[in-house]
């Protein structure tokens, strides 16, 4: 009995529908699942990201993320599963901006992003091409200089954190953030002629 949207394919469990998509590839499978379950996802959602819109996107993110997870992973309690998929997609979420916002706030704290302060000031486009510079910028300077520059202004590290996590003595310590640092300016400087 081959399943399309119909009646008929409301009568299969969730793991046999998933069996089946595994066998076919065939996505109506999917497509009845997230008929089941997209207003307890939404739910889920709207919970964790408490804004509508988002809420909806997220849906459809996590339902197009099903079509390949589900093609390899073996599911035994679909709905179980589901929830816990949809809240940790939540969580990275919400881990995105919160980290995105530190970086942003650390980097103007410390002078690297010299132009921003708060969110509102700027369009969302001008801080993500100012981080996006700034992590170029990274990468141009010397891998000892680009881990205590890290280490020290973004994760807030001490320079006795930094020497225990690097092995750098103090005062290389001090030298490679104070050159990471010039080297660094200079490199966004060049960008912004």
């Amino acid at each position: 009995m081959l399943f399309r949207k119909s009646a008929a394919g409301s009568l299969l469990k969730d793991e046999e529908l998933i069996r089946l998509y595994q066998q076919t590839k065939d996505s109506n499978y999917v497509g009845e699942l997230y008929r089941r379950y997209t207003h307890l996802v939404y739910g889920v959602c709207l919970k964790y990201l408490k804004d509508p819109e988002e809420s909806k996107d997220a849906v459809m993110q996590i339902f197009e993320q099903l079509l390949g997870v589900l093609k390899k992973q073996e599911v035994t309690s679909f709905n179980n599963w589901l929830h816990v998929l949809t809240r940790n997609y939540c969580l990275m979420q919400l881990r995105a901006v919160k980290t995105k916002d530190e970086k942003v706030k650390a980097l103007a704290r410390n002078g690297l992003l010299t132009e921003a302060a708060p969110d509102e000031e700027f369009p969302e486009i001008i801080l993500e091409a100012k981080i996006e510079n700034l992590e170029k910028g990274l990468a141009q300077i010397p891998a000892e200089q680009r881990q205590c520059v890290e280490l020290f202004y973004l994760h807030r590290k001490s320079y006795k954190e930094i020497a225990e996590i690097t092995g750098f003595d103090l005062n290389k310590i001090k030298s490679y953030i104070q050159n990471g640092k010039r080297n660094l300016k200079i490199y966004l400087d060049r960008q912004h002629d």
